[in-house]
C-alpha cells in the first residue's frame, strides 16, 4: 500500500514570513508513491506560497524540503527534473502549437528530440488533443489549454505531479474530464499534490486532505475520517421566506435542540446532527419552508474549521 511506503516528498516545520505577517507558519506535511495529497483552505491561507517553496521559487525562512532523497534547494535542479507543475496562470507559448508546445518544454529538461517526439503523440491523445496538434493556444478552449498544460507537465515522466488549482474557470465537461486524466495518473502509480477550492474535487481525487488557514495546518486526514471527526453525520438545509427566524429567539428553541449545531449562511439555515427524522418529521410543520437533506460534506468541514466570513484575495 502507499501509504506503508516511505515519503517521496517531505517538508518539515516550513515558515515564511513577508515583513510582520508569517504567511506559512511551521507547516509540515508528507507525500507517498501513488497517493493524492489535497491542500484546501481559504484564500490568502498559504497554499500558493507553500506550493512555491515546494518547487524552489521562493526560500523558506525555516523549515526543510526534501524529495526524492535530495535536499531542496541544494538539489533543486534535480528534484525539478522528476517533478511535474500545472500552475494556476495559463504559461502556454502562445508562438507555438500543441506539438510544438511539448517539445520546446521537453527540450528544457534536456530531453532529446527523438525521445521527445515519441511521447508527443501519446500525450496528446492522453489529453484529448489529437485533432489539436497544430492548433496554437489562443484557438484552444480554456478546458483544452489546461489539458495541455497537464500533458506538457508531463513530457519528463515526473513521479510528482504540483498542481496548483489546476480546474479553476473550467465548466463542468470540462472539469469531469479532467478528473478523469488525474484519476489515471494516479492508477498509474504518480504521486500528485493538488491545491483546489473544489470540494467535491478534493473528494474524489484526494487519498489525504490537509486544512490550512493563516498559513498552520489545521487538520490533515482521508476526507471521510475528517467528516467523521469533526462533523455531526446529517445536514438539513432549511431556506424560504422565514427560514432565519428559526435559527433565534425562544418560539423555535425546540426545533433548534433537536440539532447538534446550527449555523447561518445567507438565507439559509444548517442543522447539523447525527439523526435527521426527528428533525425533518418537526419540519413538516413549516410546508411554506424548503428543506434538503444530505450527508455531511467536505464543504461543511472547510466551513466548520475556516468560518463562513469571505476572505478576499491578496
Amino acid at each position: 500500500m502507499a501509504g506503508m511506503e516511505a515519503p517521496l516528498f517531505s517538508c518539515q516545520g516550513l515558515v515564511k514570513r513577508y515583513g510582520a505577517s508569517t504567511v506559512v507558519d511551521r507547516l509540515s506535511f508528507e507525500i507517498r508513491p501513488g497517493e493524492c495529497l489535497g491542500v484546501i483552505g481559504p484564500n490568502g491561507a498559504g497554499k500558493t506560497t507553500t506550493i512555491r517553496m515546494c518547487l524552489g521559487q521562493t526560500a523558506p525562512d525555516a523549515g526543510t524540503i526534501s524529495a526524492f532523497g535530495l535536499d531542496m534547494p541544494r538539489d533543486a535542479l534535480a528534484i525539478k527534473q522528476r517533478l511535474g507543475v500545472v500552475s494556476q496562470t495559463d504559461t502556454l507559448d502562445p508562438d507555438f502549437d500543441c506539438a510544438e508546445n511539448l517539445l520546446v518544454y521537453g527540450r528544457y529538461f534536456g530531453l532529446p528530440d527523438r525521445l521527445i517526439r515519441e511521447r508527443i503523440p501519446r500525450l496528446l491523445d492522453f489529453a484529448a488533443l489529437t485533432h489539436k496538434a497544430s492548433a496554437r493556444p489562443a484557438e484552444l478552449s480554456g478546458g483544452m489549454k489546461r489539458r495541455l498544460s497537464l500533458a506538457r507537465a508531463l513530457v519528463n515522466d515526473p513521479q510528482l505531479l504540483l498542481l496548483d488549482e489546476p480546474t479553476t474557470g473550467l465548466d463542468p465537461q470540462a472539469r469531469h474530464l479532467m478528473w478523469e486524466r488525474l484519476q489515471r495518473l494516479l492508477q498509474q502509480g504518480k504521486s500528485i499534490l493538488l491545491t483546489t477550492h473544489f470540494m467535491d474535487e478534493a473528494e474524489r481525487l484526494c487519498s489525504r486532505l490537509l486544512v490550512i488557514d493563516h498559513g498552520r495546518k489545521i487538520a490533515e486526514g482521508r476526507p471521510r475520517d475528517l467528516i467523521a471527526q469533526h462533523l455531526e453525520a446529517e445536514v438539513v438545509e432549511v431556506y424560504g421566506n422565514g427560514a432565519l427566524d428559526l435559527a433565534h429567539g425562544d418560539r423555535h428553541a425546540g426545533l433548534r435542540a433537536l440539532a447538534g449545531r446550527v449555523e447561518v449562511s445567507g438565507e439559509t439555515v444548517f442543522f447539523y446532527t447525527q439523526a435527521a427524522m426527528p428533525l425533518l418529521q418537526a419540519m413538516a410543520g413549516f410546508p411554506h419552508l424548503r428543506t434538503l437533506h444530505r450527508p455531511a460534506n467536505l464543504e461543511d468541514l472547510f466551513l466548520k474549521l475556516t468560518g463562513r466570513q469571505i476572505r478576499e484575495e491578496g
